[in-house]
C-alpha cells in the first residue's frame, strides 16, 4: 500500500513537471496582439511564429525522440527544462522580432523533448496496474499545462504590472522548482546507454503498433489542428471582431479549450477508450461547426461553446488515441513511439496555421477560419467513418 501511494505521488509529481514545461509553450498567446503594437508585425506573422514552435517540436522528436529511451527520462527531462528557461530568458529580453523567434524555437526544442519521454515517464513511475489513471495523469498534465499557460500570462498581463515581462520571469521560477522536484525522483530506465548510440530516428513503427496507429494519428492531427488555430488566431478574432481587448479573458478563453480537452481525457474511463475515438470526433467536428458559426456572426458565445465542445472532442480522441498507442508499443520503444504519434499530432499544429495566416491577407480572418474549418470537417467526418467500421462487428 505506501509502495503504491509512493508511486501515484511520484507520478503527480511528475504531471507537474510536465505541466510546468507545456505552460511555458503557450505563454506568449495572450501577449501576440502586445508584441504586434510594439514591433508592428502582421496576423501571417503571428502563424510563422506560432508554428516555428511547432517545426521545432517535429524536428526534435524526429532526431532524438528516441533518446530518453536510450540515456534516461530524467537527463532528458532537465535538458527540456533548460530550454524552457532560456525560451523565458529570450522573451525578457525581446526588443525586436528575431528575439520572439529565438523565443519559440526554444521553446519548441523544450516540448519536443518532453512530449514523448514526459508521458513515458509519467507512466512508468506509476504503481503497477494503473496504466488507465497514468495515462490521464499524463495527458491531463500535457493539455492541463497548455491552459494554464494563456491564463496565467493573460490575468497578470491585464492586472499586474510589466505585462510582457512578469509572465516570464513567473515561468522561470516554476522551471527551477521544475528542475529540484525532477532531481528528486526515481529514473526508470533500467539499462542506460550512452548519448553516441541515440541515432535519429524514422517515423517507423513496430508491427504490433501499425493496426492502431492510423486511425489514432489521425483524430490526433485534426484536434490539434483545431487547437493551434484556436489559439493563434482567436486573440486576434476577439480584438478585432468583437473588439475585445481584455488579456485576461482572451488568455481565459484560450484555456478553456485545454480544460475542456483535460474533462474529455476524465471521460473517456466512461465511455471506453474504443469509443472514445469515434465520439472525440463527433465533439471536433461539433467544434468546428461552432467556430464557424462564431467567425460568420461575430459570436462571443459560438467562441466559447466551440472552445468547450471542440475541447472535450480533443480530449476523448487524443486519451484514446494516446492508450491505444502506448498499450499496443513496447516497453523499449515507447517513448520514440509516443514520439511519432506527436509528430502527426504537431504536423496539426503548424500546418494549417500557416494556411490560415497566408489566406488571412487576401480573404480576411472570417474567410481563412472558414476555409479551414471545412478542409478539417473533411478530414474528421473521414476518419470518424473509418473508426466507426472498426467499431461494428463484421457480418459472417
Amino acid at each position: 500500500m505506501d509502495g503504491g501511494r509512493r508511486g501515484w505521488r511520484a507520478c503527480v509529481f511528475g504531471g507537474a513537471v510536465f505541466a510546468v514545461c507545456m505552460a511555458g509553450t503557450t505563454l506568449p498567446t495572450p501577449l501576440y496582439p502586445l508584441y504586434q503594437d510594439k514591433f508592428g508585425f502582421s496576423e501571417l506573422t503571428v502563424t510563422v511564429v506560432y508554428a516555428l514552435y511547432a517545426f521545432a517540436v517535429i524536428g526534435v522528436l524526429l532526431l532524438v525522440g528516441n533518446a530518453s529511451d536510450a540515456v534516461g527520462r530524467r537527463p532528458v527531462l532537465l535538458c527540456g527544462l533548460g530550454f524552457a528557461a532560456l525560451s523565458a530568458v529570450c522573451f525578457l529580453c525581446a526588443t525586436g522580432l528575431g528575439w520572439l523567434y529565438a523565443g519559440r524555437l526554444l521553446s519548441g526544442l523544450s516540448a519536443g523533448l518532453f512530449t514523448g519521454a514526459a508521458t513515458a515517464y509519467v507512466m512508468e513511475l506509476a504503481p503497477q496496474g494503473g496504466a488507465s489513471r497514468a495515462t490521464f495523469v499524463a495527458t491531463a498534465a500535457n493539455m492541463g499545462g497548455l491552459g494554464c499557460g494563456p491564463l496565467l500570462s493573460g490575468l497578470l498581463a491585464q492586472y499586474a504590472p510589466w505585462p510582457l515581462y512578469l509572465p516570464f520571469v513567473t515561468h522561470l521560477a516554476l522551471v527551477a522548482a521544475s528542475a529540484a522536484v525532477l532531481l528528486r525522483l526515481a529514473e526508470t530506465v533500467r539499462e542506460r546507454q550512452p548519448l553516441r548510440t541515440v541515432r535519429p530516428q524514422r517515423p517507423a513503427l513496430p508491427p504490433q503498433v501499425r493496426a492502431v496507429f492510423g486511425p489514432a494519428a489521425t483524430a490526433s492531427f485534426v484536434g490539434f489542428a483545431l487547437f493551434g488555430v484556436f489559439t493563434s488566431v482567436s486573440p486576434a478574432f476577439l480584438a478585432e471582431s468583437l473588439d475585445v481587448d481584455n488579456h485576461a479573458v482572451s488568455g481565459l478563453i484560450v484555456a478553456l479549450a485545454f480544460f475542456a480537452s483535460t474533462a474529455g481525457q476524465l471521460a473517456v474511463g466512461r465511455v471506453g477508450v474504443r469509443r472514445s475515438l469515434p465520439l472525440g470526433c463527433a465533439g471536433l467536428l461539433a467544434g468546428l461547426a461552432l467556430l464557424a458559426g462564431a467567425l460568420r456572426w461575430d459570436q462571443m458565445s459560438l467562441l466559447i461553446a466551440s472552445a468547450l465542445v471542440g475541447g472535450i472532442g480533443q480530449g476523448l480522441a487524443f486519451r484514446g488515441a494516446l492508450t491505444d498507442v502506448a498499450e499496443a508499443s513496447p516497453e523499449h520503444r515507447r517513448a520514440a513511439v509516443i514520439s511519432t504519434l506527436f509528430v502527426v499530432a504537431y504536423a496539426g499544429i503548424s500546418l494549417p496555421v500557416i494556411g490560415v495566416g497566408l489566406l488571412t491577407g487576401p480573404i480576411g480572418l472570417e474567410g481563412a477560419g472558414l476555409v479551414f474549418i471545412a478542409c478539417m470537417a473533411v478530414l474528421v467526418v473521414t476518419a470518424a467513418a473509418y473508426l466507426l467500421r472498426r467499431l461494428v462487428p463484421a457480418r459472417v
